[in-house]
């Protein structure tokens, strides 16, 4: 039995690793490392600069997207948590589509506006590692963002679970 306890916590562990990228080394990790350890991006992105972006989006259940940037090497960079505070209150109105996805990754849902012709992509996200947030952003059929809202996610309250 303690074996088993040993080698469930092991699994555990490595999978929490791979969740975020925990155990990457910076200039040493290669493209396959990154996959090998989180497994299949959700998005890649090629820079001007000749880098490329990996996004590993965990929406449901870790409202976090991960970024592992790569050098025109093939070499790990760094890997960073997309869904923050910071990133989320940067969006403003009048910025391009472009700029919301390379900045936050894809979003979790994507939502279409008949009478206005908008496009709403939806976001799950926490505050402060603790509170569970939405954010919606709305875009005109220009690709330009007219509208930003957040709040409390009151839908994935345990009275409110459909589970």
């Amino acid at each position: 039995m303690k074996k088993l306890l040993a080698v469930l916590a092991v699994v555990l562990l490595a999978g929490c690793a791979a969740y975020s990228g925990r155990g990457l080394q910076p200039g040493k990790a290669t493209a396959a490392d990154v996959t090998a350890l989180m497994g299949a991006p959700g998005m890649e992105v090629k820079r001007p600069n000749g880098e490329t972006w990996l996004y590993f989006p965990r929406n449901y259940w870790g409202r976090v997207t991960y970024v592992a940037a790569l050098g025109p090497d093939g070499r790990l960079i760094g890997v960073e948590q997309r869904l923050t505070y910071d990133n989320i209150h940067s969006i403003k109105k009048d910025q391009r589509i472009e700029d919301v996805r390379l900045l936050l990754g894809p979003p979790r849902a994507v939502w279409r506006m008949p009478r206005t012709g908008w496009d709403i992509w939806e976001y799950a996200w926490w505050f402060a590692n603790r509170e569970k947030r939405v954010l919606w952003v709305y875009f005109s059929d220009d690709g330009v963002v007219r509208r930003v809202t957040e709040q409390h996610d009151y839908n994935d309250e345990p009275e409110n679970s459909r589970f």
